[in-house]
């Protein structure tokens, strides 16, 4: 049977409902819905500190007019509802303050891997952000203390890819501006390889 690419809100709706009824359930765990399954990954310090570094280093490079939405549902099908550790979208679009937002509002995609979502990180979701058109995406991965940037977006995934070491500055040349990360504070699993 073939299901529609594009995802009704009704069908939103109904798949983030599905995630609303385990959030509370188990705290400390970051769901979403991939391939048909829910899947939950454990929040370690490393991934909140990324993700704020992030934040904290695009928000004074780009005009009033982009925001930010972190883990809140982005429906791609009806088998998989993402959320993006963080994801610049329209500041307008920021504001309506909705449960779930569309990929096509997406300029840049950002996640930072924890151990059970590595699988995800760098294959699934190359290659759904790249097919709905979403224009970088950046992995910041405090396992490999590094960074991998993917742009110019294909139906089987990025074709361009740059994997860039932590403690250098990561560049991404976007649509809305040329924006900047230095990563040489970022927080390194203390397991990883040097």
């Amino acid at each position: 049977m073939d299901r529609e690419a594009d995802v009704t809100v009704s069908e939103s709706d109904r798949l983030h409902s599905q995630l609303s009824r385990f959030e509370d359930m188990f705290p400390g765990y970051r769901m979403e819905i991939v391939e048909g399954n829910i899947m939950m990954s454990p929040v370690k310090p490393h991934h909140n500190e990324t993700i704020w570094e992030v934040r904290t280093a695009l928000k004074g490079q780009l005009s009033a007019e982009w925001g930010f939405i972190s883990d809140v549902a982005v429906p791609f099908d009806p088998d998989n509802e993402l959320c993006p550790d963080l994801a610049v979208i329209p500041r307008a679009e920021v504001r309506k303050n909705l449960s779930a937002y569309p990929p096509e509002l997406i300029e840049l995609a950002i996640e930072v891997v924890s151990p059970s979502s590595v699988r995800n990180d760098y294959e699934v979701k190359d290659r759904a952000y790249a097919r709905r058109g979403i224009p970088h995406y950046l992995i910041f991965d405090p396992y490999r203390a590094q960074c991998t940037t993917l742009w110019n977006p294909g139906s089987d995934g990025y074709r361009g890819r740059d994997v860039i070491p932590y403690g250098e500055t990561v560049v991404v040349q976007t649509g809305i501006g040329k924006l900047l990360v230095d990563t040489s504070d970022f927080p390194v699993d203390p397991g990883a390889g040097a």
